[in-house]
Formats: structure tokens, C-alpha cells, sequence
């Protein structure tokens, strides 16, 4: 075992057991946990195929800590993202179509689309440019300055400065929740995972749906100011976001590598020596990746040419076409086709949201349970392709309508962490994992702007075009995890027999 000469450094057992030699770590002079000095002489089977570990008390006290510090504030400050980025259907019915002419020609589907366009292109960027700066600075800055962005949308007189405005917001934006899920996945263990990210997309999604009454509430702030209604919605919403992103800047932590550094402002270490060690221990005989790989064009180039990063972001955009299509068009379906009032369509477009909440949690506790991902991935396309259909073809019926619409957003919403835990199961490497989530979140932006697109105004009031889209997407997905059981089963297979390693790990099992 390695020493350094410095006596201002601190040597930290990451990897040793087993009677096996570790990964090393070391405090330097910034009192930062720099994952370096590696020397790896350890066999990884036992943590990558075996049973999981029954941890100790001290080390569920480490994870509760992480979660209650991490978790809450990121899902929080995510609930509002996804408030200003889909909002604009609330805006529009309370009077935004009329003050900007949203309704000529397909005004309304460019204005949705655009946020999207810029959202593909800054992800992979902004997910390196997040291990260069830190979590710590980099996130709480975006959000500030897309609150600030949505205040300003609040004072748009004209369609093409609204264009503009969704431009710079999908920007901004973009750096967000790719950055969250790639620091989520750094902290957590394969198979603890998924209930990780059901809780920080349940908080959002709630808050998302709730998003709905809170956007008629502010729109009775109309003549106030003398301002429309509409344009309180934007302020008022960006001001609370500006308000989470500055408290942000004291509550989210950085990488566990960089976990025993002093924050930014309060000064104080988020872990200790000894919990660092355990946090980083326990990452490393999870899959062997608490060292952060070096990333170069030949690193990034080597993970673009493995074909389930880019089949990960294609089930993400499936996927996403539909809860896009719900977040963009629910409300407007209410009210034109369904014929409900502008209030109980605002009010109705929340309560699915409610219910689809516990259905995610526990199909996530399932799937890290039984350590499967593919079966409820198909469970969950089959609600959304029975509740989307219910939805366009039950015609007699509203309440069955209206009932489909819980299922849909139900299945497609569940999907979310399960296509991430999916991803974040089947490959190893901190860098891979960010180039991956980089890929499968730009994805589902595409999905964002296929949404956008299929549902047209020439097919208003029901949509048939585009609900007929959403059900092909739940279609393909199932009959790729079908193909995904048969491939992964024979790599498996292969491995146990000892023709293969994969993701070149010993040890390494596809998770199916």
C-alpha cells in the first residue's frame, strides 16, 4: 500500500476487501477528496454478480443523510423547470393566444418546439462542464438565471420575443437535469438507484401537476399591475424559481469525490474522512467506478460507438413523446375537447399526477427489489397505450375519457426512472455514465419536439394523429426491451461462461 511523502496529505481506503488491495484516495490540500493515486489489484466479481451486501448502521446513516440533503432540494428546484418549461398551455388559455396571436398558423407548436432545440444541443457540454466547475455552483446558477428568464417572459408583447425568450430557456435549462441525474447516479448503488429517482421525478411530477392550479390561481391576479393574468403566471413562478436557486447555492451538494472539500459558503464539509471513505468504499465494490475517468475525444468517441447509450436515449424519446404530449396538450384537450370549463381544466389536469405518485414509487421499490427493469418498462407502456386509447377512441363516454387519462400519465411518467435506472444498470464508468445521460436526456428533449409537432392544430379539437403517434411509441418500446431480454440474457450467458467481460469489468452482468 502506497504512501505520500507530504505529511499535508491524508491517505483513504477506498476498495480494500476481501483481503484485496483497494483504490486510494487522498485529502489534499484543499481538504477535498480527490479520487486519484489508484492502484487496483482487486478482483470485482463479488460485487458486480453477487447478492446484495447487508450494510451496517453507520453506513445507512451516510445514505439517509445524502438522501435528505440531496434528494429534497433537487427535485424541488426540478418541479419548477418543468413548471416554466410547460407552462405555456395554462398561459395560453388564460389569455397569452389572444394578447400574442398564438393561434395563427402553428405559432403555438413552434414556441413549443424551439425550447427544445437548444435543450439537445447544450446537454453533452454542459454534463462536462458540470465536473469542471461542480455541482455546488454550477446547478444553482442556471436556475437563477432561467428564473430571471421567465420574469422577462412575463413582459413579452410579441410572439417572436416569447420565441426568443424559449430559446434562451432551453439553454439555461439544459444543464439541469442531465447534471442531476448524473450526480444522482454518482452517489447511489445500481440497485438502489431507481427508488433514488423515482422520488426526485415524484417530487417534480407532483409539483408539475400541481403546477396547473397554482398557474388559474395566479391567473386571477389579472388587472393587477395592470397586467394580464397570463403574464403573472411567468412572474410570479420565476420569482420563486430565482428564490430556490439562490437557496440552491447553499443546500446542493458536490460529487462524493469532492465531498469532504469546505462548500462555498457555509464553509463546512458535507462528509467526513471516514464517511467519504465508506460512500466511496461502497460505489467502488458496486461496479468500480469511484474513480473518475479521464475524459478525452478518444474516451468519448470509444463510449459513442456502444449501441445501447444511443438505443438508452431512443426509449427516453419514446418515452418522453408522451409525457410532453400530456404536459404540453392535457389541458387544452380538457377544455376544447373534452368541453370542460377553463377552470376544471386546469383543475382536472392535476389529479392523474396525484395518483400516478404512489404507482411510481412502487414500481421503482419492485424493480431495485428484484433487481428487474424491463418487466416494468412493459408494464408500464401497457397502461399508457390503454389509457391513450380510452382517451382518443371512448367517445360516448367522458368519465372513460377521463379515466384513461390516469393511466397514461401513469405509465409514461412511472417510465422516467425506470428507463434512467435502466441506463445507469448497463454501463460502468463515471464519464460513460455522463455522456450517456447527456445522450438519453437530449433524447427525450427530441421527444419534446415530436410532441410538439403531432399534435396540430389543423387536427384540434381530438387529436387523432397524434394520439395514434403516442401509442407507437409505447409499442416500439416494448418490442425493444423484448429484443433487450434476448440479448442481454446471451451476453450474460457468454460472461458466466467466461467467453466475455463486460463493460470491461469482471464480474459485470447486464441488468434485464
Amino acid at each position: 500500500m502506497s504512501t505520500h511523502d507530504s505529511k499535508s496529505e491524508k491517505d483513504i481506503e477506498v476498495g480494500h476487501y476481501e483481503g484485496k488491495q483497494g483504490r486510494h484516495v487522498h485529502e489534499g490540500r484543499d481538504h477535498g477528496v480527490a479520487v486519484e493515486d489508484v492502484l487496483v489489484e482487486e478482483d470485482r466479481s463479488a460485487s458486480a454478480a453477487g447478492p446484495p451486501e447487508k450494510e451496517d448502521k453507520e453506513t445507512r446513516r451516510i445514505v439517509r443523510k445524502i438522501d435528505f440533503r440531496l434528494l429534497p432540494v433537487l427535485a424541488t428546484i426540478y418541479s419548477f423547470a418543468l413548471i416554466d418549461r410547460v407552462n405555456l398551455p395554462n398561459a395560453r388559455i388564460a389569455g397569452m393566444d389572444e394578447d400574442l396571436e398564438l393561434s395563427v398558423g402553428a405559432r403555438y407548436s413552434i414556441i413549443t418546439m424551439i425550447f427544445f432545440v437548444p435543450y439537445v444541443i447544450c446537454q453533452f457540454p454542459a454534463n462536462i462542464v458540470i465536473r469542471k466547475i461542480g455541482a455546488g455552483l454550477w446547478l444553482p446558477s442556471l436556475v437563477v438565471a432561467w428564473g430571471i428568464l421567465c420574469i422577462g417572459i412575463g413582459f413579452t408583447n410579441r410572439w417572436t420575443e416569447l420565441l426568443g425568450c424559449r430559446i434562451i430557456l432551453g439553454v439555461l435549462e439544459a444543464g439541469y437535469y442531465p447534471g442531476c441525474v448524473f450526480l444522482l447516479s454518482c452517489w447511489y448503488l445500481r440497485y438502489e438507484v431507481q427508488k433514488r429517482f423515482s422520488a426526485f421525478y415524484l417530487l417534480a411530477l407532483l409539483a408539475s401537476g400541481f403546477s396547473n392550479i397554482l398557474a388559474y390561481g395566479l391567473s386571477l391576479m389579472d388587472g393587477v399591475g395592470n397586467l394580464a393574468g397570463w403574464r403573472w403566471i411567468f412572474i410570479m413562478e420565476g420569482i420563486i424559481t430565482v428564490a430556490l436557486g439562490l437557496m440552491g447555492y447553499i443546500l446542493i451538494i458536490d460529487f462524493p469525490d469532492k465531498s469532504t472539500k469546505p462548500h462555498l459558503i457555509t464553509r463546512k464539509a458535507f462528509l467526513t474522512m471516514d464517511e467519504a471513505r465508506i460512500v466511496l468504499s461502497r460505489i467502488e465494490r458496486d461496479r468500480g467506478d469511484a474513480v473518475v475517468d479521464k475524459l478525452t475525444v478518444q474516451t468519448v468517441l470509444r463510449h459513442l460507438r456502444d449501441w445501447k447509450i444511443w438505443e438508452f436515449a431512443w426509449l427516453y424519446l419514446l418515452n418522453n413523446t408522451v409525457t410532453y404530449s400530456f404536459g404540453f396538450f392535457l389541458p387544452i384537450i380538457l377544455r376544447n375537447d373534452m368541453g370542460y370549463s377553463i377552470a376544471m381544466s386546469q383543475i382536472l389536469a392535476f389529479p392523474p399526477y396525484v395518483v400516478a405518485a404512489p404507482w411510481m414509487f412502487a414500481t421503482a421499490w419492485a424493480a431495485d427489489r428484484f433487481r428487474k427493469r424491463g418487466l416494468i418498462l412493459i408494464l408500464n407502456c401497457t397502461l399508457a397505450i390503454v389509457g391513450v386509447a380510452m382517451m382518443a377512441f371512448a367517445r360516448s363516454s367522458p368519465a372513460t375519457r377521463y379515466a384513461g387519462v390516469f393511466l397514461g400519465v401513469m405509465g409514461a411518467n412511472s417510465n422516467v426512472p425506470t428507463i434512467l435506472s435502466y441506463m445507469h444498470n448497463n454501463i460502468v464508468g463515471q464519464m460513460k455514465r455522463s455522456v450517456a445521460s447527456a445522450l438519453l436526456i437530449g433524447g427525450g428533449a427530441i421527444g419534446g419536439i415530436i410532441s410538439a409537432n403531432i399534435y396540430r392544430q389543423q387536427d384540434a379539437p381530438e387529436y387523432l394523429p397524434g394520439n395514434a403517434t403516442v401509442i407507437a411509441t409505447q409499442v416500439l418500446t416494448v418490442l425493444h426491451v423484448l429484443k433487450n431480454f434476448w440479448v442481454y440474457s446471451r451476453k450474460n450467458k457468454k460472461a458466466d461462461r467466461g467467453e466475455i467481460v463486460l463493460e470491461g469489468q469482471v464480474g459485470f452482468r447486464q441488468t434485464l
